[in-house]
């Protein structure tokens, strides 16, 4: 060890260290990523991610809670800083978590599902889409004291070539999912059981993969966090597989570099 030292100098091998201990720890990395929902679930996700050891990437939208309170509000922040502790990434899901329903000239209609206009279809152009994309990275950050990645997730994952286009002119790039790693928490779950879902994904989820989940679903009625998560990690572990933050993902990690 200490001819290694002397050969490569001490800063060359603390760097060569922490780029070892950064890197997924597997040549088969998932990611997991939850979005918001009523965050029901939530403090079960934290508990089985601690006692797996898996980091994941979250998109925040402030959504309506159980609580009837909203996702970012002052009683989550508590729960926000300990993920932000924990070393987990994080990037928007727009704030009033508007959908996107079509492209009108250089503006965009959308339909938030949050907030005073939930419901309601509105024609937002490129500046005020551009402030429900910053809005949760500002919250996040007052809330954590971190960044967020320049990383966004459009709700439902709807989007146009116009509206990519005016998220990276506003310094988002947008992360949708793989189809297998479409995890099934939103679909119904008389059709839809737990066991089926688990299954399927422990059969098609290919290394590289993006996993899509939520932090609570109002219509489904068997939840499927905790039931799910944590055998489909202990599951993809046994196959090989390992887990890791968007901030590793080659597509992203230069992004997230920047920040």
């Amino acid at each position: 060890m200490l001819r290694a030292v002397k050969r490569l100098g001490l800063p060359l091998l603390i760097a060569a260290a922490g780029a070892a201990a950064a890197a997924p720890a597997c040549d088969k990395p998932v990611y997991l990523t939850f979005d918001t929902g009523h965050m029901g679930v939530a403090p079960l996700v934290a508990q089985v991610l601690q006692r797996q050891h898996v980091k994941v990437t979250f998109f925040l939208a402030d959504e309506r809670t159980l609580e009837n309170g909203s996702s970012l509000d002052e009683h989550w922040a508590p729960w926000w800083r300990e993920r932000a502790a924990e070393g987990h990434a994080f990037g928007s899901h727009t704030w009033d978590h508007v959908i996107w329903r079509g492209d009108q000239g250089a503006a965009f209609r959308m339909q938030p599902t949050a907030g005073a206009q939930s419901g309601q279809r509105l024609t937002l152009d490129e500046a005020a889409y551009c402030e429900e994309l910053k809005k949760p990275a500002r919250r996040f950050e007052a809330m954590t004291g971190h960044k967020m990645l320049p990383l966004f997730r459009a709700p439902g994952g709807k989007t146009s070539p116009a509206l990519l286009a005016a998220a990276q002119r506003c310094g988002f790039t947008h992360v949708g999912w793989a189809p297998a790693g479409f995890l099934g928490d939103e679909l119904d779950s008389g059709k839809f059981p737990n066991d089926k879902l688990l299954a399927k994904a422990l059969h098609d989820i290919r290394g590289g993969d993006i996993l899509l989940a939520h932090l609570g679903i109002w219509s489904r009625q068997d939840p499927w966090a905790p039931a799910v998560l944590e055998p489909l990690i202990e599951g993809l572990k046994q196959r090989g597989f390992c887990f890791a933050t968007l901030r590793d993902h080659p597509q992203y990690a230069a992004l997230a570099a920047g920040r």
